[in-house]
């Protein structure tokens, strides 16, 4: 496995200890269908959130969250319809939501962690 992808679950795993120490049950991680993969799935009280993860081992390139763009949250948008429609139980009568967490550091576990909720 490339240090990259490491890098990058790594992140991911501490970003679901993020989320569930914030109150979060976590439905899905690294769902996947034909139009893409959603890192995490998760639920809040009556939000389901569909949180997009960024990892950088330095900002020296921008920070993660450059790195969701318009194009990008429409993306996320296209994968929580096809999640919703296959786990119809799990979203009835919750707001859907996109989140994102960005961690930056060398190690992912210890690094600085951001989390926007609601991407608009």
């Amino acid at each position: 496995m490339a240090a990259k992808d490491e890098l990058g679950r790594a992140g991911e795993e501490r970003a679901a200890r993020h989320l569930t120490g914030s109150g979060y049950t976590v439905l899905a991680r690294n769902w996947r269908c034909v139009q893409g993969e959603i890192d995490i799935v998760a639920m809040q009280g009556d939000y389901l959130a569909v949180v997009e993860v960024k990892t950088r081992r330095t900002a020296a390139y921008g920070h993660p969250f450059e790195a969701i763009d318009r194009r990008k949250r429409r993306r996320l948008w296209q994968l929580a319809q096809a999640w919703i429609t296959e786990n119809p139980d799990a979203a009835r009568g919750r707001t859907v939501r996109l989140e994102a967490i960005g961690i930056i550091g060398t190690d992912p576990f210890v690094g600085s962690l951001e989390h926007l909720v609601d991407l608009a």
